[in-house]
């Protein structure tokens, strides 16, 4: 796979990211090592994780997938090397205390979090560091609107960024960036880098598939302005867009064992549960049989045609998932069936906001 670099930085990454929150709550340890080993085989080097990792997030999981991962380098010697890992530091509490007390998030916050996600991984760098959720409060997670009076900051950007630089100064981190973020938070983190000569955001990290659109609204013309490379997760819409739950939804008797949103209540209580979403997964879903592709390749050529995209981001809980995905990839589709995706999309708008 052709590497590609991540906005202004030195990091250079496949088009395929292995995600991995999975890791710790569906997936053990050993199939966890058996995916990573098989991501490489493949020759995708670019790993993604979260300090909050494994999801749905619970107090007994908070850190596991980092743990695991950290086991496979120490397993594994001379990987490190070859890896190019990310990983990211919580927002707000979000009602998640054992992630971090108080509501807000500080600049102490940040160093502490990292030195935690260094001392799991098992490394001594973090290639790219990224705010998992901004520190404001922002339309995200299946809030369509901003609401000032909802405003509880703390941390203004610049210190968090001043606390991000020292992470770098010390060689904790290469590179940063950010996710759930709109484009006000971008412009700001840019122009506050480049004002006050600090490291410069080089990725944001959000949701976008054909479920959820968002990035188009205004994100994207941002940050192709502002060089910031945009790495898209959940591409195939928690499973939605892969057709499972086309036949017989996501509970009840007919609904996919063992599948993410039919395991899962707080996840059918997100945006993947609405039924709006489903409806409009089994209409892209159909559409890909039409053209004759799978809705798992359907959905994995719709972010590869896309101008948008740097690299996507895929999580998966097996060997056989990750095989299909990866196969799945590098098809891209032609103008008049990305037209027929858009008039989708001016019917059922992004149902997955």
């Amino acid at each position: 796979m052709k590497k590609i670099r991540l906005g202004h930085s030195d990091l250079y990454v496949t088009p395929i990211c292995l995600g991995t929150m999975t890791f710790g709550e569906q997936v053990d340890e050993p199939t966890a090592h058996a995916i990573l080993n098989r991501s490489f085989e493949r020759g995708v080097d670019f790993i993604d994780t979260a300090e909050m990792y494994a999801v749905p997030t619970r107090k007994e999981t908070f850190g596991a997938t980092e743990s695991i991962i950290g086991n496979w380098f120490a397993k594994h010697p001379g990987m490190r090397a070859k890896t190019v890992l990310a990983t990211k530091v919580a927002g707000p509490s979000r009602g998640m205390d054992w992630v971090r007390q108080g509501s807000g998030m500080t600049a102490e916050d940040i160093v502490a979090s990292c030195e935690n996600s260094l001392r799991r991984l098992q490394t001594d760098v973090i290639d790219l560091y990224q705010i998992h959720w901004p520190e404001r409060h922002v339309p995200a997670f299946g809030n369509l609107y901003y609401d000032p009076c909802k405003e509880t900051s703390r941390t203004p950007i610049r210190e968090q960024l001043e606390a991000l630089a020292k992470l770098v100064e010390a060689g904790k981190v290469r590179a940063i960036g950010l996710s759930n973020e709109t484009p006000y938070g971008v412009h700001e983190f840019v122009r506050l880098a480049e004002e006050h000569r600090l490291p410069r955001v080089a990725t944001v990290q959000n949701v976008y598939n054909l479920l959820n659109r968002t990035v188009e609204n205004g994100l994207d013309e941002t940050m192709h302005r502002l060089g910031v490379s945009l790495l898209a997760y959940s591409p195939l819409g928690y499973g939605l867009l892969t057709g499972k739950y086309d036949a017989g939804g996501s509970t009840g008797p007919g609904a996919p064992a063992g599948a993410r949103i039919t395991l899962y209540e707080s996840v059918r209580k997100q945006r993947w549960g609405r039924p709006g979403s489903l409806a409009a997964a089994r209409r892209y879903n159909q559409l890909a049989r039409e053209h004759g592709m799978t809705p798992t390749k359907f959905a994995l050529a719709f972010c590869n045609s896309k101008w948008q995209v740097a690299s996507t981001i895929l999580g998966v809980t097996s060997v056989a998932q990750l095989d299909e995905s990866i196969d799945s990839w590098g098809a891209t589709l032609p103008p008049e069936v990305l037209a027929e995706i858009d008039q989708l999309r001016l019917e059922m708008h992004d149902p997955a906001f």
